[in-house]
């Protein structure tokens, strides 16, 4: 997910605040040299006091003030702070090894919640169904039982049909897990899964060139991926690596297809087939009703010609969309190059 760049909201009233937030505020007032006060918490503290800091925005001077005299009974005006992803990430750094400060921002990237289980809870229910779909099981019956009821139902409803019924009947037959076993759950779905997801929030100077060259038009981004050649070949190739264009729609499966048709306006789809491969075409015709394929096959042929410029900036307006929908955790974007996919 790309981090945008929207203003905070600032911090005065602070009866609205939550103790996290109270809390974030007043560590990083402190600075970096009260680390210690760090080092008393257990992982879950930091966690949720790291999520409150990257979210806080800007703090105004009578706010710090106020939260100060709650904690003593007087101090001098500290001014104002701003509370960041990457003030937090340099505070812990700070004081905690690089492995274990990469681990608590890669929770505050992914989705929200203060448990694994509430994590998940908020994972679409196809992702979370993706992956699980390769576990074993019994593994995914303990995962169901710890999340909601109804995000459980989506998933379950997500999973193929014979896999589904086996985790069904080990759910019906499970006896009360191990603290070690579910601990090993755990961190396995931290490691292999939560990780990953929150990758995709993370990018270097080639990803976002790639990003910025994906809303250039068609003519603009061949002229400077040209130019850039010609200076550095290495970095042309990467971003070209790293660029998700509207032939990679391709990658996706299914449900997938699906998702997309469902979000995208029908007059701006018809215009982007217009312009899609023969390949591209009949993966979306195959995802749609016989009567919604007949239609958009229709209203792509009443459109007659079509400027070049509309049809590309409808298929960078499909991409885009794809884009928003991996930024809310609907979509995982996998690493760039040729095995860049959208994973559902």
């Amino acid at each position: 997910m790309v981090r945008a760049a929207a203003s905070r909201p600032v911090v005065d009233d602070v009866t609205r605040l939550s103790g996290a937030d109270k809390a974030a505020i007043i560590l990083l007032a402190l600075g970096e040299e009260h680390h210690k006060l760090w080092e008393l918490m257990d992982d879950e503290e930091i966690k949720e006091i790291s999520q409150a800091m990257s979210n806080l925005g800007n703090v105004t001077a009578s706010a710090v003030e106020k939260l100060i005299v709650e904690f003593v009974s007087q101090m001098s005006s500290t001014g104002s702070i701003m509370g960041s992803y990457e003030a937090t990430q340099r505070l812990l750094a700070s004081f905690m090894p690089e492995d274990k400060v990469e681990s608590v921002m890669e929770e505050i990237r992914g989705p929200a919640g203060r448990t694994m289980w509430d994590k998940l809870g908020n994972v679409n229910e196809g992702v979370l169904a993706n992956y699980l779909k390769n576990e074993y099981p019994q593994t995914v019956a303990v995962v169901l039982s710890k999340v909601k009821a109804d995000h459980a139902a989506r998933v379950l409803s997500a999973l193929p049909e014979d896999f589904s019924m086996e985790v069904v009947m080990r759910m019906l037959r499970m006896e009360p897990v191990q603290k070690e076993i579910m601990d090993e759950i755990e961190a396995t779905l931290r490691r292999e899964f939560m990780s990953n997801l929150a990758r995709t929030n993370k990018r270097d100077s080639h990803e976002m060139m790639a990003d910025i060259f994906n809303n250039f038009d068609r003519q603009t981004e061949n002229r400077f991926l040209a130019a850039l050649e010609e200076r550095n070949r290495d970095a042309s190739e990467q971003i070209r690596s790293l660029m998700f264009v509207f032939e990679d729609l391709q990658k996706l499966d299914p449900g997938g297809a699906q998702t997309l048709l469902r979000a995208v306006e029908k007059d701006q789809l018809a215009l982007a087939m217009k312009g899609a491969s023969e390949a591209l075409r009949d993966l979306f015709f195959s995802n749609m009703s016989e009567r919604a394929a007949k239609i958009l096959r229709e209203d792509m042929e009443a459109m007659g010609p079509v400027r070049l410029k509309d049809v590309e900036g409808a298929q960078q307006m499909m991409v885009n969309l794809a884009k928003d929908l991996a930024a809310k955790g609907e979509i995982l974007l996998a690493d760039g190059g040729a095995d860049d996919e959208l994973i559902y």
